[in-house]
């Protein structure tokens, strides 16, 4: 059973679009457990804030299935097949770790953890012991040594579930 941990972003109506994503993601991986969901300004482009959380689960599902399903979810909530990198979503899922696996072709584990502090702070939260699996450092101390003035982050207190 391999313990997977996937970044979730949306910068269009994203209460819906993150509460939906969340609806068909449980309804794949049962045990899916949620960080705190933090609001950030947009990275790479001009445009909305996003909101962005991170979930963990289990599953028995090879990396191209996990990221087949993921990819359907993103389709499903409106999400264009061939969408452009810099762009406002509807919908982002993105497969951050897959076990302590590394696989530059799935990139695994994702370079957004450590570029990244609305992927790298949830990831934290969720795993503050769990190290990365080629820096072998935890994603607590990566955390605590990420140039916060970078990013701004913010958790989103309202509720969105």
């Amino acid at each position: 059973m391999a313990h997977i941990f996937i970044g979730i972003g949306s910068s269009i109506d994203r209460d819906e679009n993150i509460r939906q994503g969340v609806l068909l993601l449980k309804t794949h991986f049962p045990d899916l457990q949620l960080s705190r969901v933090f609001e950030s300004e947009a990275v790479g482009f001009d445009g909305g804030n996003f909101y962005n959380l991170v979930a963990e689960f289990n599953s028995e599902l090879s990396v191209q299935a996990v990221i087949a399903i993921l990819k359907a979810i993103e389709i499903q909530l409106g999400r264009p097949l061939k969408a452009i990198k810099y762009a406002p979503r509807t919908l982002d899922l993105d497969l951050l770790l897959y076990d302590q696996k590394v696989d530059a072709s799935y990139d695994l584990p994702r370079a957004e953890i450590t570029k990244n502090a609305f992927v790298l702070q949830p990831l934290a939260e969720l795993a503050p012991t769990l190290q990365h699996p080629i820096l072998a450092i935890s994603y607590q101390q990566l955390w605590a040594e990420y140039p916060k003035h970078t990013q701004k982050l913010w958790e989103v207190v309202r509720p969105i579930f």
